[in-house]
């Protein structure tokens, strides 16, 4: 990597509280897809933090030790299975901050965002922002203005480029994209078998999990992650992007 560049990998994972197609709850399998992935910043949904019940609800705690990230930050969204559950995100840089914000819209399940502030060098702050929106119609219109608004994007103290991905749960142009593609760039993901779809993993007939970045921030390469693993274990597939960011960059 060039001095003057900083070069990351981020993906995005709804782990499906860690059960798979076979129908077995697995935080090992997911692990295991996640080790394959190489990313740098990992941003997770659907993840359990159950501790004090059985050891395959114990997400959280597993899957941050296992990668042995330098830095993680958990979204609890609502109550399950005697613990919590929510959005994790993971890095290898040092986390300055975080904050989850309740998205949810009345009478529809809970649903939230988690901002996260990483340090990435070179004085740099990347504003990460993981994201698990409802499956209404009405909800994710409700979400995405909420998303956009001065208390979340738009926030004046938000000074470094700004990510935002997740499963968005939306497989047609909706409110929340022509919001989001206002203001940042997106991308069509790609992968050498030609299937750019997400979700059901097995077989993907729509992309639910999407990504959103701005300048200076310069997209690299991106994949859907459609490995013997990963299609069994859960119900979408990992959307990876890689990314250069110049370090000279304000």
């Amino acid at each position: 990597m060039s001095e003057k560049s900083i070069r990351f990998r981020i993906a995005t994972y709804n782990i499906h509280k860690s059960r798979g197609f076979d129908r077995r709850t697995s935080p090992e399998r997911i692990i295991s897809v996640i080790r394959e992935l190489g990313a740098d910043i990992l941003c997770l949904q659907e993840v359990v933090n159950a501790p004090g019940g059985s050891g395959k609800f114990d997400q959280v705690q597993k899957i941050a030790m296992a990668l042995s990230a330098r830095g993680w930050a958990f979204g609890i969204t609502r109550p399950l299975r005697g613990g919590t559950y929510g959005n994790l995100t993971l890095s290898r840089w040092p986390i300055r901050g975080w904050r989850h914000f309740d998205i949810s819209r009345r009478h529809r399940e809970k649903r939230g965002v988690l901002q996260t502030d990483i340090d990435i060098g070179h004085k740099h702050t990347l504003h990460v922002f993981n994201v698990h929106f409802g499956t209404g119609f009405m909800e994710r219109r409700y979400q995405g203005r909420k998303l956009v608004s001065p208390e979340l994007l738009t926030h004046p103290e938000l000074k470094g480029p700004r990510i935002i991905l997740g499963d968005f749960n939306e497989w047609t142009r909706g409110l929340t994209t022509e919001l989001l593609q206002q203001s940042f760039k997106s991308f069509r993901p790609q992968h050498a078998m030609r299937f750019p779809r997400t979700f059901p993993g097995m077989l993907p007939l729509v992309t639910l999990d999407h990504c959103y970045y701005e300048p200076p921030l310069e997209l690299v390469d991106t994949s859907i992650w459609r490995t013997p693993k990963a299609l069994i274990a859960s119900d979408h597939l990992p959307l990876v992007a890689d990314f250069r960011l110049d370090a000279t960059a304000i």
